[in-house]
């Protein structure tokens, strides 16, 4: 009996050894400290999107005031000037509005000419450079207006486009993987296949499925100006003569004598669902007058050195944009596009991470490379000329992490990854968020376009591994429910202001994550590397 005591002890001291070391490995581990309270943040993003800086347009006197508050907090926090003059890299464009009194589209059908009322019916898109002469030109329906060598998938196959203008449906086939779908929706790559096939023009009709925005709030800056950059580097859409976006409510008129309806179009298109193609049986006559002037901006670059005598020769990105779309048509009263969450808060954002190391922490042992950038709503004009035209050696970029309306309106318990599967930054930024206690999932909006609508995307197309970080939520849920309403009544409206519901905490543990993913990437050996199965592996190979 003594013998079987002594044993039932011993097993049970060992058991609580045991316990009590896995208690002690545990504790050695703790969860990462946490940086950020909400409050600096806060105030960051209140004077960005004050109504003094009058909405932040590229070029205008109130983008100048924010980029000048940033160099002075970059400076403040001990950051060095990575630019081209100091913290400045500058920037050229050449900005572009229409005069509608001058311009005219209209549909020919059957010898009678129907005209479109601009605005209404549609609008023509600014941002390329169209030709000043009257168009005149045949109408094909192409279904989403793709060709995907990938997916050996072709909506221009079998048809005669030399010299005619293209109709398409904004969106892919369902069975076409969400990164390539974006990819090939991009203008560039969009119009490179038309303009083989000769097409001269584009009518687009967005999504209904998909719209973010009602077409009342779509064209109601319509005339506002467009800008490109300057440089014939950066023209992707020669040939282009006409271009314009055509409101779905209207959109039976395109299809009138066809044998189809937008209705049937739309329908599929809600699905993702392979489209019909056909000739459409009206024509497109229209004339766009376009007046052009000069603009200049800056995007405005910060270096945190790194530690490692050799790794700290290499960047990891953090990049945010600083302009919005300034002052437009009032809706409510209200002409000052103020975006407060797009994207005061990720500029707030960059600043709050770059001011958070002390003077006695140890610097991550690559350098992190801080880039607030300039005419994103524009087109992604700024990170394109900067992705291009870096200030550091272009291949010492290893990863960009890209901050752009992460929208922290609701607790954060879901991380929303842009590129969550394309590279190993996916898994990484995963860590991250469960670190803090927050669960990782990729875009579950793949008809938005989110992964080519941001400024990560120029940093991939030159084969820098790139990840964009939000809010996310599930499925069907509440949340998901607050986000749509936020899309539809705040997005690209003067309500995007300091007067909107925000939740501070959400986010700091945003910030803290961020932080923390930036280390990872800074602290690991090896550099990030894009998986094998990633089409976007393609340009690191090309950039090799």
């Amino acid at each position: 009996m003594r013998q079987k005591t002594f044993l039932l002890v011993f097993g049970a001291t060992i058991v609580f050894l045991a316990v009590a070391a896995l208690a002690q490995q545990s504790s050695a581990q703790p969860s990462p400290a946490k940086h950020f309270d909400g409050n600096s943040w806060w105030e960051h993003v209140k004077f960005l999107a004050d109504d003094k800086l009058e909405g932040r347009e590229t070029g205008s006197e109130g983008l100048r005031t924010a980029d000048a508050y940033i160099v002075d907090q970059l400076t403040k926090a001990g950051l060095q000037p990575a630019g081209v003059n100091g913290f400045y890299q500058p920037v050229k464009f050449v900005s572009r509005e229409i005069l509608e009194k001058d311009s005219s589209a209209a549909l020919v059908f059957a010898g009678k000419v129907e005209p479109l009322v601009l605005g209404d019916d549609a609008y023509f898109n600014t941002r390329f450079d169209l030709a000043s002469e009257e168009i005149s030109a045949p109408l094909v329906f192409a279904g989403y207006g793709l060709k995907i060598p990938e997916m050996n998938y072709d909506d221009l196959a079998g048809f005669d486009l030399k010299g005619k203008i293209v109709v398409y449906l904004a969106g892919s086939t369902a069975e076409t993987p969400t990164a390539l779908s974006a990819h090939n929706q991009t203008i560039g790559e969009r119009w490179k296949s038309l303009r083989q096939a000769g097409v001269i023009g584009v009518v687009g009709i967005p999504n209904p499925a998909s719209m973010d925005i009602p077409w009342s709030r779509m064209s109601v800056n319509r005339a506002h100006p467009s800008m490109d950059l300057v440089g014939e580097e950066f023209n992707e859409t020669a040939g282009l003569k006409t271009s314009l976006t055509f409101n779905p409510a209207q959109a039976e008129k395109l299809f009138t004598g066809s044998g189809h309806t937008f209705a049937e179009i739309a329908e599929l298109g809600k699905d993702r669902k392979p489209l019909p193609r056909f000739p459409l049986s009206v024509s497109l006559r229209c004339h766009a007058v376009l007046r052009s002037t000069p603009v200049e901006s800056a995007n405005v670059v910060a270096n945190l050195p790194g530690s490692d005598p050799v790794l700290k020769n290499e960047y990891v990105v953090l990049s945010a944009h600083v302009d919005h779309v300034g002052i437009g048509a009032p809706i409510n009263g209200d002409r000052i596009y103020n975006g407060a969450m797009d994207n005061a808060a990720g500029t707030a954002a960059l600043l709050d991470i770059g001011a958070s190391w002390q003077a006695k922490e140890a610097h991550p042992r690559r350098s992190i490379l801080f880039v607030f950038v300039t005419a994103e709503e524009k087109g992604l004009l700024g990170s394109k000329y900067f992705a291009a035209h870096p200030t550091v050696p272009a291949k010492s970029m290893i990863a960009d992490v890209n901050i752009d309306m992460f929208l922290p309106i609701i607790p954060l318990k879901v991380l929303k990854v842009q590129g969550l599967a394309e590279s190993d930054l996916g898994d990484r930024a995963r860590e991250a968020a469960q670190a803090f206690g927050v669960r990782a999932q990729a875009d579950p909006q793949p008809l938005r376009n989110a992964f080519i609508r941001s400024d990560q995307y120029n940093f991939i197309r030159h084969g820098i591994p790139a990840v964009k970080l939000d809010v996310g939520y599930d499925p069907g849920s509440p949340d998901e429910q607050i986000f749509k309403d936020w899309l539809s009544t705040r997005y690209h409206a003067p309500s995007d202001d300091l007067a909107q519901p925000v939740d501070r905490a959400t986010a700091a543990t945003y910030e803290d994550v961020v932080r923390h993913l930036l280390v990872s990437i800074a602290d690991t050996e090896a550099r990030p590397r894009w998986k094998p199965d990633s089409f976007f592996r393609r340009y690191a190979t090309a950039s090799n």
